[in-house]
C-alpha cells in the first residue's frame, strides 16, 4: 500500500496552550473544525498522506500540550522530527513573546540540525488582532523559519503550512535520504506549470 511513498516523515505542531495547534491539526487531516475543543492531554497523533510536486510523503504529526506540567515527555517528543510548526495566536501578544522560549527548547531537545521550521500565526479570522503580520515575518526571517498566517476555522493557509513544510524538507535531501536511501527512490521532477506555493494564494512566505 505505501509503494508509492517517498518517505515518512516526522512533524511536530508546537506553542502556548491555546493557540489552536489540535484545531490546526484536525483542520489538515480531517477537515474539521470545533470552537469547543478541549486542551490536549500529553499529546496526540495523526497520520496523513500528502502528494507535493509529485511525491508522495506519509506524515505522521504530532500535536503538544502547551501546558508546562506535561514537559516531562519533551526530549523522546523532538527526537527524529524532520518538521516542526510552531504556532501563535494573533489576537495573544503573549503567544508571540513566548515563541523565543520554544525554538531554545527545540535547540537543546532536537536531535537534527537541519530541521525545517514553519512559523505559524493562527486565529486570523478574529478582529482583535494584537500582532501584526509583519512582526510575524520579521520573527521568521531571524530564526530562518518559513511563515504563514492561517485561520482553522476558515481553512485559510492551513493547507498550505504543512504543504510548504514538506516541500521544503523534500527539497533537503540530507533530512530524509538516510531512511529511504536503500529504496531506490527517485525524485520526480516538478510537473510543469506547478510552481511550489503556487496554490497558496499568496499566503505563504518564503525565505
Amino acid at each position: 500500500m505505501d509503494e508509492d511513498v517517498l518517505t515518512t516523515l516526522k512533524i511536530l505542531i508546537i506553542g502556548e496552550s491555546g493557540v489552536g495547534k489540535s484545531s490546526l491539526l484536525l483542520r489538515f487531516t480531517d477537515d474539521t473544525f470545533d470552537p469547543e475543543l478541549a486542551a490536549t492531554i500529553g499529546v496526540d497523533f495523526k497520520v496523513k498522506t500528502i502528494s507535493v510536486d509529485g511525491n508522495k510523503a506519509k506524515l505522521a504529526i504530532w500535536d503538544t500540550a502547551g501546558q508546562e506540567r506535561f514537559r516531562t515527555l519533551t526530549p523522546s517528543y523532538y527526537r527524529g522530527a524532520q518538521g516542526v510548526i510552531l504556532v501563535y495566536d494573533v489576537t495573544r501578544r503573549d503567544t508571540f513573546v513566548k515563541l523565543d522560549n520554544w525554538l531554545n527548547e527545540l535547540e537543546t531537545y532536537c536531535t537534527r540540525n537541519d530541521i525545517v521550521k514553519m512559523l505559524v500565526g493562527n486565529k486570523i479570522d478574529k478582529e482583535n488582532r494584537e500582532v501584526d503580520r509583519n512582526e510575524g515575518l520579521k520573527f521568521a526571517r531571524k530564526h530562518s523559519m518559513l511563515f504563514i498566517e492561517a485561520s482553522a476555522k476558515t481553512c485559510d493557509g492551513v493547507q498550505c503550512a504543512f504543504e510548504e513544510l514538506v516541500e521544503k524538507i523534500i527539497q533537503t535531501p540530507g533530512l530524509w535520504e538516510s531512511e529511504t536511501q536503500n529504496r531506490g527512490v527517485k525524485l520526480s521532477n516538478k510537473e510543469e506549470g506547478y510552481g511550489g506555493g503556487a496554490a497558496c494564494g499568496g499566503y505563504c512566505s518564503m525565505l
